[in-house]
C-alpha cells in the first residue's frame, strides 16, 4: 500500500452516481483548502472527526441490514468499524500537534452533526454512492497528507517527535518522528481508499 502507484490511484467516475461522489468530494475539498490553507496539523485535527463517521454509520447499517434479513455480512462491518477506530487514531495522534482554536471546535461540532445526518441518509438511500464518497475522500486524504509529508521534508514544519499514542498504535520505533506518523496515517488512508472503492463496485 506504500508504493507510490497506490498512493496515486483514482477510481474513474462510470455514471452519474460517481459523478455526484466526485463533485461532492472536491466541495468539500475546496472549502477545506480555503479554510485551513497549509495548516495540515489543524486540517487533519478538524477533518479526522469527520472522517471516523462513515465506517461507523456504515458498521452499523450493516449490522441492522444482517440482522433483518437474517444473513451473513460478508465481514463488512468488522472492517467498517476497524476504518472508524482507525481514523478515530488518526486524530488522537493529530491532537498532539495542533490543539483546535475555539472557531475549529465550532465548526467540529457542526461539521460532524450535519455530515453525520447527511451521511446516515445517503448510506440509507444508496450505500454504493456513500462508499463511493468515501473512496473518493480517501483519495484527497492522500493528497493533503503528502503535501503535509512535503512540508516537513523542506523543512517549512519542523519533524518533531512521534507522540507516545502513535508509536504504541502502529509499534513505530522509538525515536520515531512526525515524518514516520504522516507515512503510516497516509498508507491508512491509501487502504480506506482501497476498501471503500472496492464495496461500490461491489455494490453495483
Amino acid at each position: 500500500m506504500s508504493t507510490e502507484v497506490s498512493l496515486k490511484r483514482h477510481h474513474k467516475p462510470n455514471g452519474f452516481s460517481d459523478q455526484f461522489a466526485l463533485v461532492l468530494t472536491k466541495s468539500m475539498r475546496f472549502f477545506a483548502d480555503t479554510f485551513f490553507a497549509r495548516r495540515y496539523g489543524h486540517r487533519a485535527v478538524v477533518l479526522e472527526t469527520v472522517a471516523a463517521v462513515p465506517g461507523m454509520v456504515g458498521g452499523v447499517l450493516q449490522h441492522l441490514r444482517a440482522l433483518r434479513r437474517m444473513e451473513s455480512d460478508k465481514g463488512w462491518i468488522h472492517t467498517l468499524l476497524d476504518e472508524a477506530e482507525n481514523e478515530r487514531m488518526h486524530l488522537m495522534t493529530f491532537i498532539n500537534y495542533a490543539q483546535p482554536t475555539l472557531l475549529e471546535r465550532l465548526i467540529i461540532l457542526l461539521a460532524q452533526g450535519v455530515f453525520f445526518n447527511g451521511f446516515f441518509l445517503l448510506y440509507l438511500l444508496s450505500p454504493r454512492i456513500a462508499h463511493r464518497v468515501v473512496g473518493y475522500f480517501e483519495e484527497e486524504a492522500i493528497h493533503s497528507y503528502t503535501e503535509y509529508l512535503n512540508d516537513v521534508d523542506s523543512g517549512i514544519i519542523p519533524n518533531v517527535p512521534a507522540p507516545k499514542i502513535a508509536i504504541d498504535y502502529w509499534k513505530l520505533a522509538s525515536d520515531s518522528r512526525l515524518r514516520d506518523v504522516i507515512i503510516v496515517v497516509r498508507e491508512d488512508e491509501s487502504h480506506h481508499r482501497d476498501v471503500n472503492h472496492e464495496f461500490a463496485d461491489e455494490l453495483a
